[in-house]
Order: structure tokens, then C-alpha cells, then sequence
């Protein structure tokens, strides 16, 4: 029925949204398209699983340590391949390129870590308990994953809102030359940029893996797709569009799924996605700029 799809369609919707705010952050603030967020998402999966499983921790534990190893392999992409790239002005293009080959390390590596199979993370460890609201049935996992993904993504909107960190990076979005003329720590507050942004997207692929019981070397390419998708549909680096974006993403797959065909999720979804953006090029929330001769 509707109501139970559209709780499903928020759980998915909250998962995108949280691994597309810290894609869209990093294109807002580095002015790069990290094409290695996938790669973050899927690392925070398995840093979670192999301390639930192998350490027996609980997981909260888990949670932390996807945001801390996520984070910290976002933090080293930048420091090793982002941040030469920017010392010598490389065009757009290759910082892309660059992060491919950085996924395509990283993917390998976990494919001789953990093999191809899909792995599970134990069925003790995930709440059974449910909540009937009339004919609608909400598992308590669900909740938690909504609960995660918007108290995340809140912090961060009220981070950059209201507090000097926050402030500093608007400033660097608007012009990095400009805010390092203002003292600003600008080369600090990039590396702080894309450890946050990682540590998002290592969080959103333990809660996909969480939601569906199943985490694979693999399952950051599609989500990475999606990401694109959902930033440019948003607008290019406004973290508004983020947040509506992966939640409509989520709505269309979803009840798409339920109502048409199960095969034509993504179809729909994108093709949807085409029409806004016919309707508007620049996103939800983009401007379009003017290019002048």
C-alpha cells in the first residue's frame, strides 16, 4: 500500500541525500568532482562489518569507525592526489580521472580483502522490533536510519550555518583567493572538506548495507551514479539540492518499483530526472552562468 512504500521511499531518500551532501560539498568547496565518493561508501561498509564481526563491538562502534575510515582515506586522496593537482592549476578533468583511478586501487584492494561475495552483517545485530501505525509497518532499524541520516545531515547545515568553520568555507566557495587574502586556512579547511565529506559518504554505505544486509566490494559504483545524478539535479554545489534531490531520488525508485515495474526503477527515476532538468538546466537550485565573450 502507499503509506508503506512511502516510508520506504524516505529511508531510501535519507540514504541518498546524506551520500550526495557530501558529494555536493566537496564540488562546493574544492570545486572537484570526487569520483572516488563511491569508493568512501563502500569502505565505510566493510570498516564497519570487519569491527562487528571481528572485533564483536557493538554498532555504534561500527558507525564510528565507517566515519573514521572513510574519512581518513578521503583525507588521503586529497593530500596525495587533490591537492598536487591544485598546487598546478590541473584542469577539471584530470582531478576526475584521478579519483577513477583512485576507486579502481580501492575497489581492487577490498576485492582481495574480502573477496566478491556478498557479506552480511550478523542477524543479532540488527533491531527486529517493529511499529504498526494502522496498516503501516516501520521496523526500528528504519527509523535508525532515518534518524542517522537527518541528525547528519542537520549538524552539518547548522556547522556551516552558524559557526566560524562554517562561515570560512562559504567564503572559499565563493573564492578561495579571497579568503586566503582574509587569514583563512584555506589549504586546512580543504583536507577538513574532504574528510567530512568521506566520512558522509562511509556512513550513507553502512546504512545502504545495514537497510539491504549486504555489503560487496561493488556496491559504491551505482550509489555513485545516483550521487551525480542527485547533485546535479539539486543544483551543482548547493547543499539544499542535496538534501531534496536524494530524497526525491528515493521517492521515484521506490514507488516506481512498487507501481510499475521492478525492473524500471532507475528508468523512471532518471528519465524524470531528464524532464526537470529540461525544465530546469541548472537544477532546483543552480543558476545558470552566463558565459561572455
Amino acid at each position: 500500500m502507499l503509506e508503506q512504500q512511502l516510508v520506504n521511499a524516505l529511508t531510501l531518500g535519507s540514504v541518498y541525500a546524506l551520500f550526495s551532501l557530501g558529494f555536493t560539498l566537496v564540488f562546493g568547496v574544492l570545486e572537484v568532482i570526487n569520483l572516488s565518493h563511491g569508493a568512501m561508501f563502500m569502505a565505510g561498509s566493510f570498516a564497519a562489518l570487519t569491527v562487528v564481526t571481528r572485533l564483536k563491538a557493538p554498532l555504534a562502534v561500527g558507525i564510528l569507525a565507517a566515519m573514521l575510515v572513510s574519512g581518513l582515506l578521503g583525507l588521503a586522496i586529497d593530500a596525495l592526489i587533490l591537492k598536487r593537482l591544485r598546487a598546478r592549476h590541473a584542469p577539471h578533468l584530470i582531478p576526475m580521472i584521478a579519483t577513477i583511478g583512485a576507486t579502481t586501487v580501492l575497489t581492487s584492494a577490498a576485492q582481495g580483502l574480502f573477496g566478491v561475495e556478498v557479506q552480511r552483517f550478523p542477524d543479532e545485530l540488527l533491531p527486529t522490533r517493529e511499529f504498526i501505525f494502522g496498516s503501516v509497518h516501520v521496523r526500528a532499524l528504519e527509523l535508525a536510519i532515518v534518524g542517522i541520516a537527518f541528525l547528519l545531515m542537520t549538524t552539518l547545515f547548522l556547522v556551516l550555518r552558524h559557526t566560524r568553520q562554517g562561515r570560512a568555507l562559504r567564503a572559499i566557495a565563493e573564492s578561495p583567493k579571497a579568503a586566503a587574502l582574509l587569514g583563512i586556512n584555506v589549504e586546512g579547511l580543504f583536507l577538513a572538506t574532504s574528510f567530512t565529506a568521506a566520512a558522509l559518504g562511509g556512513v550513507a554505505g553502512l546504512l545502504i548495507g545495514l537497510n539491504f544486509n549486504s555489503v560487496t566490494p561493488l556496491m559504491g559504483q551505482p550509489i555513485l551514479h545516483k550521487g551525480i545524478a542527485v547533485v546535479i539535479l539539486g543544483g551543482m554545489g548547493d547543499i539544499r539540492g542535496a538534501l531534496f534531490g536524494g530524497l526525491f531520488l528515493g521517492f521515484a525508485e521506490v514507488l516506481s518499483k512498487a507501481y510499475l515495474s521492478s525492473q524500471m526503477g532507475d528508468a523512471v527515476a532518471f528519465g524524470l530526472l531528464f524532464l526537470i532538468l529540461l525544465v530546469r538546466p541548472a537544477g532546483l537550485f543552480g543558476r545558470v552562468l552566463e558565459r561572455k565573450a
